[in-house]
């Protein structure tokens, strides 16, 4: 039967989506409203390829162009998305799907196209060994999820219990924006624009959740998630300074994140993925999940090794740490322009 490659057009969209919800192997990621929110937020052209049988879709590959002059030219699957890559009922599906990928990359002259993968692909392309992602099952009893913390996390939950803090749902993305943005410039990382949050709400809706944690009635943590089939992915959190004085905060966070999500009937936690050496690499194994290596693929097209942004390279060193210096008004005016190329 022949396969062609087509692009998404506003038409195809909640056939797309359908396709994503019965895929095995898809996830939240390949939804088709990301082509909105990469299109509006940040300005990026997407191109989101499918495969099509005269049967319907059979093969799916949402692509978006970044270009900095700081950070490179590349087409990955997904910016700002922690996974993404070819999914596809058949070989012969997946194959025209990368051939398209990488004439298009060709054609874009980009330093490289990257694959987002979950799982290893039989393309042998180089792969990079950066990124672990951390997913677990969770069970619908609330004593079984809180004993399944290794002791010394569950203590923390309990002494923030003990501190007063408390769990709300929040509406407002602007109030967990005040948090998030203090929160990655202490740790010497650009913001994103706060319509970006804005956005993303508006545009996946009902999979979309905010939950704040206050401290004596003032905001001193919050987590913004996504929810897929029957997994929550707590996505974006942080915390600010004060809450460095206060014990427990961010293991009572996702421990209310999880407790309500297992009560509403979600059976996977996704805690997303961090690099390996890092704190929140650390944070989230000893809270008990198994890193999961996520292998991250390239196809080289002007670039001669693999591309290297992120904090870790030393190349970016002298940039994170003043960084995290800055007044935050500043950062977070100065913020955007940068991380519209860091996805």
């Amino acid at each position: 039967m022949t396969i062609i490659v087509e692009r998404l057009d506003a038409q195809s969209e909640t056939e797309w989506d359908d396709y994503v919800m019965r895929a095995k192997t898809a996830t939240f990621f390949h939804r088709a409203g990301w082509k909105t929110v990469l299109e509006r937020a940040f300005g990026h052209k997407t191109h989101f390829l499918l495969a099509r049988d005269k049967g319907g879709i059979v093969g799916i590959l949402p692509l978006a162009q970044v270009k900095s002059a700081l950070f490179g030219h590349s087409l990955s699957s997904l910016p700002f998305c922690v996974y993404g890559g070819i999914v596809a009922d058949n070989g012969t599906a997946a194959q025209l799907l990368r051939e398209s990928a990488c004439d298009l990359a060709s054609a874009m002259k980009v330093g490289a196209l990257e694959l987002r993968n979950r799982e290893i692909s039989s393309a042998a392309w180089p792969v990079k060994d950066l990124y672990y992602t951390f997913r677990k099952p969770i069970d619908s009893s609330e004593e079984i999820n809180l004993k399944a913390i290794p002791n010394r996390q569950r203590a923390m939950v309990r002494k923030g219990i003990n501190e007063g803090l408390a769990s709300e749902w929040s509406e407002s993305t602007d109030r967990f924006f005040r948090v998030y943005a203090e929160s990655v410039r202490n740790l010497g990382t650009p913001v994103f624009t706060p319509k970006y949050l804005r956005i993303l709400r508006d545009v996946f809706k009902e999979y979309f959740s905010v939950l704040m944690i206050t401290h004596q009635g003032r905001d001193v943590a919050g987590v913004m998630s996504f929810y897929f089939r029957d997994e929550v992915i707590p996505y974006y959190g942080g915390s600010v300074s004060e809450a460095r004085a206060i014990k427990g905060v961010n293991h009572f966070m996702y421990w209310e994140l999880m407790r309500y999500s297992a009560d509403q009937g979600i059976r996977i936690f996704d805690f997303g993925r961090s690099k390996a050496g890092t704190g929140p690499y650390s944070f989230k194994k000893n809270f008990g999940f198994c890193p999961q290596a996520l292998p991250y693929e390239y196809f080289l097209v002007t670039d001669d090794k693999l591309p290297d942004v992120n904090p870790l390279n030393p190349k970016y060193r002298f940039m994170v740490n003043t960084w995290s210096r800055l007044p935050l008004a500043v950062a977070n005016f100065i913020g955007p322009y940068l991380a519209r190329s860091l996805g």
